[in-house]
């Protein structure tokens, strides 16, 4: 029952972290078209800002995830992606954390 039920809460997980990149890439994707025919004046960095932080949040769940399903059955591969994952969310977080100090104060928010 417990197994089942921890399955099941890191495939939702994952599923999820997945869905949130993909609407952050269909929003970066609506605001390019938008800004490259004119319809909106925003800058490429802002885009850029938007979808980075879904793809953050999304490797968080996917982190989440895996963290979840290691307790299982904790394969040396699945402890291997696991590093992988925290490895890749860590470096995207500095860089995040970069652009967030060059962001004008009220972007912030």
């Amino acid at each position: 029952m417990l197994e089942t039920f921890i399955g099941i809460t890191g495939t939702v997980l994952g599923t999820f972290g997945a869905l949130f990149i993909a609407y952050g890439a269909a929003i970066a994707m609506v605001e390019l078209l938008a800004r490259e025919t004119r319809i909106r004046k925003q800058s490429y960095r802002d885009i850029r800002w938007t979808f980075t932080t879904r793809i953050l949040i999304g490797l968080e769940f996917f982190v989440a995830a895996d963290v979840i399903k290691t307790i299982l059955e904790p394969t040396f591969q699945d402890l291997i992606i696991l590093g992988s994952l925290v490895t890749i969310r860590t470096i995207v977080g500095y860089f995040l954390g970069k652009e967030v100090k060059e962001l004008p104060e009220e972007r912030k928010m």
